[in-house]
């Protein structure tokens, strides 16, 4: 399992989740114009979760369905599959 970053994060990327990540395994797409979590090194530790200030972070099997397709994105920006 991973988080997964949705909607409420594009053209804002307020990145206090990065600061907290403990592996560093958020990064900017820009070409996104989001934030996205590497699934390989994820620790699931949820620490990214509470500090999003818009709701935008999710553990994968809890991202809402309206925000399914941002689990394709994720993966793809990493070249995976999920």
């Amino acid at each position: 399992m991973t988080f997964i970053i949705t909607s409420p994060c594009v053209d804002l990327m307020d990145k206090a989740c990065v600061d907290v990540c403990p592996v560093d395994c958020i990064y900017e797409a820009e070409e996104l114009n989001q934030l996205v979590i590497n699934p390989e090194e994820c620790i699931d530790c949820a620490a990214c979760e509470p500090v999003c200030p818009v709701t935008a972070i999710f553990a994968e099997e809890d991202v809402p369905s309206e925000e399914d397709n941002f689990i394709d994105i994720n993966y793809k920006f990493f070249d995976m599959e999920r």
